[in-house]
């Protein structure tokens, strides 16, 4: 049986796109290499030219006949008589080479070849003696084959190399829009998933009440399923904030200012206090003396403290308690919401905080606990969880605290300046007298 994988253009353009980045930084340092290695053969290639036709040309003035350098062979024809160095090849001297500057005069040097070997030859006159020094190539010819072989095998290996680095570089360059990519997928899924249960429970409840306005005579026996509606329309409006609020913390664009845990806590607890009244659950909130400031967006801190309230009280049966504890310490701030209802396995933790995990439940939002992981990650902060099966759930929030204002202090400072002088002026200095002269 063969699963084919379904189309996927957008992964597919990536690909190709790394493919072509790949290529082209492989082209570019093969090419660099390349140059490189031609600049380097050429280079060599002139020097032992220039070499070999200095040294020749030192033979040909100065070494004796009879023993001339190594690889070197040297010839005199005077009046048809040829004079040979001791040993010098059969193919040698280069006859055609004797006659073209016994016709002009004119010294050649010219690389020739005979019986199979390659030789430099350099042929001048000197009066009526024609003279001819000729070495022989091959260790030079076999050093520039040696090295043109190492130059191709370093080729060789620089394209495979180039051919690795472009990878790990295409790689790098589209890892961002593979990242922009799953963030836009995972974006559309969020709004796919949760806004598909809302908006058929509204379109149902919308029918509803459409069928019982036409038939009530009383449009007052409505009203229950208007209100309901209502209500489905604000829960469906929390959902879209929450999937904004996620997009925009993955962004980390805004800068964050200052924010009150303590208040935002009084504020959720206001906002759930009803709502934990008709469940028949109390909440409860204690915080601890002092400040409670920290650097972050209060909307997204205030959805932070609605969801662990939301996930609380969907888990506290009628009768059951919620705690919110507000405390801090010099360098964090950290508030808890702990339960009393069916609690949890510590062990699913880390499950609990990931998208569309969880229990079901009705009306659940599905991305609250992964909100507030991604929260406290924007904002610096750490996220624990605890509890037992039977015996309620504690989710506890830290934030580094927010440094003391400067100005603030140093109004402080200055006020408290102020009042002690005013505390110090003698009654004489700010009393008139009797005998005051102004009076």
């Amino acid at each position: 049986m063969t699963i084919r994988r379904a189309f996927d253009p957008e992964r597919r353009l990536l690909i190709r796109t790394r493919r072509r980045i790949t290529a082209q930084v492989a082209a570019v340092f093969s090419l660099a290499i390349a140059l490189l290695g031609a600049l380097v053969y050429f280079i060599v290639v002139d020097a032992q030219d220039a070499t070999a036709r200095r040294d020749l040309a030192v033979a040909a003035a100065s070494a004796p006949m009879d023993h001339p350098p190594p690889c070197v062979w040297l010839f005199e024809l005077r009046a048809n008589t040829l004079r040979s160095t001791p040993g010098a090849p059969e193919n040698l001297p280069v006859r055609e080479a004797l006659d073209r500057v016994a016709a002009d005069g004119r010294t050649r040097v010219e690389v020739a070849e005979a019986g199979g070997s390659t030789y430099l030859v350099r042929t001048q006159r000197r009066g009526e003696v024609l003279q001819q020094a000729v070495m022989d190539l091959y260790f030079p010819v076999t050093e520039r084959r040696r090295l043109l072989h190492t130059l191709c095998a370093a080729e060789v290996a620089a394209l495979l190399a180039a051919l690795l680095i472009g990878q790990v570089l295409a790689r790098r360059a589209i890892a961002p829009l593979g990242e922009a990519l799953d963030r836009q997928r995972r974006f559309t899924a969020d709004v796919s998933h949760e806004l598909r249960s809302p908006l058929t429970r509204l379109h149902v409840r919308a029918q509803l009440a459409a069928r019982r306005l036409r038939g009530e005579p009383d449009p007052l026996l409505v009203v229950g399923d208007v209100d309901r509606l209502v209500t489905g329309i604000g829960q469906l409006g929390e959902v879209i904030e929450d999937l904004l609020l996620s997009t925009q913390l993955r962004q980390r664009r805004r800068p964050f200012g200052l924010a009150d845990l303590a208040a935002l806590a009084e504020e959720s607890a206001e906002a759930e206090a009803a709502r934990a009244g008709q469940h028949g659950v109390t909440i409860d909130l204690r915080r601890s003396p002092g400040d409670h400031v920290v650097c972050g967006a209060p909307s997204a801190l205030r959805r932070v403290i609605s969801a662990l309230l939301d996930n609380a009280l969907r888990h506290t049966s009628a009768g059951g308690h919620i705690w919110v504890t507000v405390g801090s310490d010099p360098e964090t701030v950290r508030l808890s919401v702990r339960d009393d209802g069916v609690g949890l396995d510590p062990c699913d933790g880390e499950r609990l905080l990931a998208r569309h995990a969880g229990a079901p439940h009705a009306g659940g939002l599905g991305i609250g606990l992964a909100l507030v992981n991604e929260v406290m990650d924007a904002h610096g902060g750490t996220i624990d969880v605890d509890g037992r099966p039977g015996a309620g759930a504690t989710f506890t929030i830290r934030l580094p605290r927010a440094a003391p204002d400067p100005a603030a202090r140093l109004s402080g400072i200055f006020l408290a300046q102020e009042a002690r002088s005013e505390t110090n002026r003698t009654p004489e200095a700010t009393t008139s007298g009797p005998g005051d002269p102004s009076l």
